[in-house]
């Protein structure tokens, strides 16, 4: 499946769930960090779970973090902890779901 990007600013852009072997593009792509709002194990057992994107993130150079979310119960907290991930981030930002419609909507609580 290609990698599907949609661009919000220069620093943050969303996905629909990636694959391991995404990394190294989205890297390519121009991103520094990227952040994973889907609880392992949402998708069943063909989902990566965080610990294999994390090693692959990393692998690619990337910045990594894991910040499950469930769609229609974002917390405040955890919108909280999603802008301070953007915050201290060293360059663009790669947020991705099911979908990319729960990164986008804790990105815009966040504004």
């Amino acid at each position: 499946m290609p990698l599907t990007i949609s661009a919000h600013t220069d620093g943050f852009a969303t996905a629909p769930q990636i694959a391991l072997e995404d990394m190294p593009a989205i890297a390519a792509h121009g991103f520094s960090t990227v952040m994973n709002n889907r609880p392992d194990g949402e998708g069943g057992p063909d989902q990566p779970s965080s610990e294999a994107m994390a090693q692959a993130a990393q692998a690619a150079g990337l910045e990594y973090h894991y910040l499950p979310v469930i769609s229609g119960q974002i917390t405040p907290e955890q919108v909280a902890s999603f802008a301070a991930i953007l915050a201290a981030a060293k360059g663009p930002v790669l947020a991705f779901c099911r979908s990319g419609a729960r990164s986008t909507n804790i990105w815009r609580m966040g504004q």
